[in-house]
């Protein structure tokens, strides 16, 4: 293993990019409260200087509204490589523009916007068919080169296997090519509406849509926070006869029976769920959807393969899913898997004819303006169902405190600045993690 982690650390190195993460800071000396990561379950809240524009395509966003992503968890607990202390994390928020660079000619200052998790630069061949996640000039990870054989588009807050950009758990961001990266909000739209079109509402839609749901199928999710709550929803609308919904925490399980109007299977108490599914679905599932998460072993085996690092991720989910769809049944992951597994059934993928798909980061410039336009104006699909809390961002140590133990009945939380409007209707109002309820 130390051989490996050394061959590893040849490759922290950077390739050349059309963009540096680095930023100029305000000529004013103005400072921000932003929230940085300094060591394994260690982040702050700290005083950063507020960025300025640095290259002339960039846009400056004074945030109105952050939140946490349970990817962020992944950050917390050290298992995303290329962290730097004093990294600043982050990658779903939405805000006004501040400042606009030279080259930027469809914001002007004040005009509510929402960004794209990922940096793209709108002019590479994946760029060009709206696959910004994808995106071929914006990160400079040569360890992620080194492991994927490409590189994803740079991200905001998410280490410098990302690209290392300034994240958007700040009261001011830095938004290289603003013009592309950045959507314009109306006025009828809420930011409650309009934040998760950064990440969620994109993720979720690209998972139905890329693994193939079709009228009439029936489908099975693992994991229901609020990927998979979201991600049940658009099977729903995309025509899925049946929607089953796996996970083992208990007000999730019955927020998706309850508020979504779908199956549940908790696999605490079914510990077979590919057993489980097959009482419930003689057939076979036609989709297969992994929502969940990779680094939580279920099996003793698994969980020892992970402490040692023989393995950064676990197979099972991948397993139960191959298992339990039926022959050339179709399997999504959108989970953020980030480096090996190993025991994956290759046998069943390869003589079932399982068409196991990884989704990828979701190209978010590819549907956002469909989800905004399609859904939540005419009132199809409302994101604010998933908004349990809303605190200020200095509650962000505290919060991820909250993400890390899943304290009950937290999930998508909106985080305030000074510069965020008054909670829109139906939304929660404003609360201090510290007088939740454990």
């Amino acid at each position: 293993m130390q051989a490996a982690a050394n061959t590893f650390q040849q490759h922290l190195g950077t390739l050349e990019t059309d963009i540096s993460p680095e930023y100029k800071h305000d000529p004013t000396g103005k400072k921000m409260k932003a929230l940085a990561w300094f060591g394994t379950n260690d982040v702050r809240l700290v005083e950063a200087p507020v960025p300025d524009i640095s290259e002339p395509d960039d846009v400056i966003v004074e945030v109105t509204g952050t939140t946490i992503c349970g990817s962020d968890l992944h950050l917390l607990r050290g298992e995303i490589m290329a962290l730097q202390k004093g990294d600043i994390l982050g990658h779903e928020f939405m805000g006004k523009v501040y400042k606009v660079g030279p080259n930027v000619k469809n914001l002007t200052e004040g005009q509510r916007v929402v960004a794209s998790f990922q940096i793209a630069c709108g002019k590479c061949e994946y760029c060009q068919k709206k696959l910004s996640s994808f995106c071929d000039r914006t990160n400079n990870s040569s360890l992620q080169n080194y492991m994927y054989g490409q590189r994803d588009a740079g991200f905001f807050g998410y280490s410098h296997f990302t690209g290392g950009f300034p994240g958007g758990q700040a009261e001011y961001v830095r938004v290289p090519f603003g013009q592309v990266n950045l959507l314009p909000i109306p006025d009828s739209v809420s930011d409650e509406q309009a934040i998760y079109l950064s990440d969620v509402l994109p993720t979720s839609y690209h998972n139905v849509v890329d693994t193939g749901v079709e009228e009439g199928d029936v489908v099975a999710i693992w994991g229901l926070g609020p990927i998979g709550q979201c991600a049940a929803r658009w099977a729903k609308l995309k025509g899925a006869s049946r929607v089953i919904g796996i996970d083992k925490v208990p007000e999730r399980l019955a927020f998706a029976k309850e508020k979504s109007g779908i199956e549940v299977l908790d696999f605490s108490e079914h510990t077979d769920v590919v057993k489980r599914l097959y009482e419930l679905v003689p057939r076979g599932l036609d989709v297969a959807l992994d929502c969940g998460t990779f680094h939580e072993p279920k099996s003793l085996l698994h969980k020892v393969q992970k402490t040692l690092m023989l393995e950064t991720d676990v197979p099972e989910t991948i397993n139960e899913m191959i298992t339990s769809v039926r022959k050339m049944g179709r399997c999504g992951l959108i989970s953020a898997y980030a480096g090996f597994a190993n025991g994956v059934n290759v046998g069943a993928l390869m003589e079932k004819g399982v068409r196991l798909i990884g989704n990828g980061q979701a190209p978010v410039h590819k549907y956002w303006e469909e989800i905004l336009n399609d859904y939540i104006i005419p009132g199809k699909f409302d994101p604010t169902f998933m908004i349990t809390h809303r605190v200020p961002i200095e509650d962000m140590p505290d919060l991820y405190a909250a993400f890390a133990k899943r304290q009950s009945g937290v999930e998508k939380v909106f985080v305030t600045t000074e510069a965020s409007a008054q909670p829109s209707a139906g939304s929660p109002p404003l609360s201090r993690v510290k007088d939740w309820s454990p």
